[in-house]
């Protein structure tokens, strides 16, 4: 009897340590990664943000998605420089802001804010009209992972997820197949989709 009771503390001191361990990871994302409209990020480029999301997206559109991804991109560091080369707020690669500039010929430097922003969300609307009958939340993710990994992979794990019997119209179609993929990284892609919904608090 006092060996059964013994195992039986036992496993309940693991269990009570694990819903610790698991309690405190995740207190401590949230306290790594506030809300968008948290306090603890600057509102000092909301102005673009509002701007170029209506701008792109049209009026009444949650220009905090865009904020939100930019936290994830940068932590909200317009001077902000990958081992890629990717610069600014919203992390855009030098040739793709050429690329971009050629349509919008008024973004004129890669490193200020606001042409960062600028070009961030309207490179995000090209990923967007992409994606077409899927609600809008799943598009909104299908948008952030082209921008994260690019279209053709996001488009290649749609394949393979409709191959594997899903519908491959739902974020977490493409999260069910990933691993399978070859040459995607996809842990980052789903962590980083991942961030920017949880902030924006989807």
């Amino acid at each position: 009897m006092r060996k059964k009771i013994g195992k039986f503390l036992c496993s309940l001191l693991h269990i009570s340590a694990l819903f610790l361990f698991t309690t405190n990871i995740s207190a401590v994302f949230a306290q790594e990664f506030p809300k968008v409209e948290s306090k603890h990020w600057t509102s000092k480029y909301d102005s673009y943000f509002r701007k170029y999301s209506k701008r792109f997206f049209g009026v009444g559109f949650d220009w905090k998605w865009f904020k939100a991804q930019a936290i994830a991109e940068s932590g909200l560091k317009e001077d902000a420089k990958s081992w890629v080369n990717a610069k600014g707020l919203m992390q855009i690669m030098p040739r793709t802001f050429e690329e971009i500039k050629k349509k919008n010929p008024s973004f004129i430097n890669i490193n200020e804010p606001r042409w960062n922003i600028a070009a961030g969300i309207y490179y995000d609307h090209q990923q967007y009209r992409r994606w077409k009958n899927i609600s809008f939340e799943n598009r909104m993710k299908f948008t952030f992972g082209s921008y994260n990994a690019g279209y053709s992979t996001i488009r290649r794990a749609q394949r393979l997820s409709k191959k594997e019997g899903f519908q491959g119209n739902a974020w977490d179609h493409i999260e069910s197949v990933s691993p399978k993929l070859r040459r995607w990284r996809y842990k980052e892609t789903i962590g980083y989709v991942d961030k920017i919904t949880n902030m924006v608090g989807k």
